[in-house]
């Protein structure tokens, strides 16, 4: 049986325009690939309360889950979790579970739980929350959409949130081999080695260092025993 695939909506102007650079990307694939979780698509949008429905809707229909990061701090700006909840034609409002999180936290810190900090307690109807054991304000999840903080260290919290309340599969494995030799001279080998091992997926990766050319071989599949196998033919014909 296929792995469960994911998406990732990457929401927020900073990162279209360069000045912030997305690390959660990153985060996600590892730990979504670690739980056989498939992670086959990521989009960015800009902070567009049309654009963040519309990919939302599209990716929740294609995957089984869908991550999103950014916009769903204390600013007017942040409109993520009024477009999720657009998305699926739910009212939003401050829920009371929310609220009671942020004033014991403010209460704690000794800061106001103003206004603007209140906007973090406005979750869709039907979401449940997400835990976020950096700075409290929560993520939520509504159908299959899990709505988290764009901020690194709060996005893996909540990442680690979610992940154990999700069905999984067979985690994908890696191997790589380092060939002093361009893409061009193994191209034929791995050619042949992807039509007999039609259930892994072969990537080259080409490098230059000190003016020579090579290429990094990446296999990556489920069955150990068939990983291992390949890996060792491309190993005893590069090495001919």
């Amino acid at each position: 049986m296929p792995n469960p695939t994911a998406a990732m909506l990457v929401i927020g102007d900073e990162i279209l325009s360069g000045r912030t650079r997305d690390s959660n990307m990153h985060h996600l694939a590892g730990e979504l690939t670690k739980a056989g979780i498939d992670l086959r698509e990521v989009r960015v949008v800009s902070d567009d309360a049309a654009a963040i429905p519309n990919a939302v809707k599209t990716l929740s229909a294609a995957h089984d889950n869908v991550f999103t990061s950014g916009g769903i701090g204390p600013t007017h700006d942040d409109i993520t979790a009024d477009c999720i909840a657009a998305a699926f034609d739910a009212p939003i409002d401050v829920r009371a579970d929310a609220r009671a999180l942020l004033e014991a936290h403010y209460k704690r810190t000794g800061a106001e739980l103003n206004e603007a900090r209140l906007r973090m307690a406005r979750i869709p109807d039907g979401a449940t929350l997400i835990d976020n054991p950096v700075s409290t304000a929560p993520g939520f999840t509504l159908a299959n959409v899990h709505v988290m903080a764009g901020v690194p260290a709060v996005f893996e919290a909540m990442v680690a949130s979610v992940i154990p309340t999700l069905t999984g599969g067979d985690p994908l494995l890696s191997q790589t081999l380092r060939v002093n030799r361009g893409e061009g001279e193994v191209a034929a080998l791995l050619g042949k080695i992807a039509a007999d091992f039609p259930e892994l997926s072969i990537g080259s990766y080409p490098f230059q260092k000190d003016g020579a050319y090579g290429t990094n071989i990446v296999m990556r599949g489920q069955d150990g025993a068939r990983l291992d196998a390949a890996m060792t033919r491309l190993a005893d014909e590069v090495a001919q």
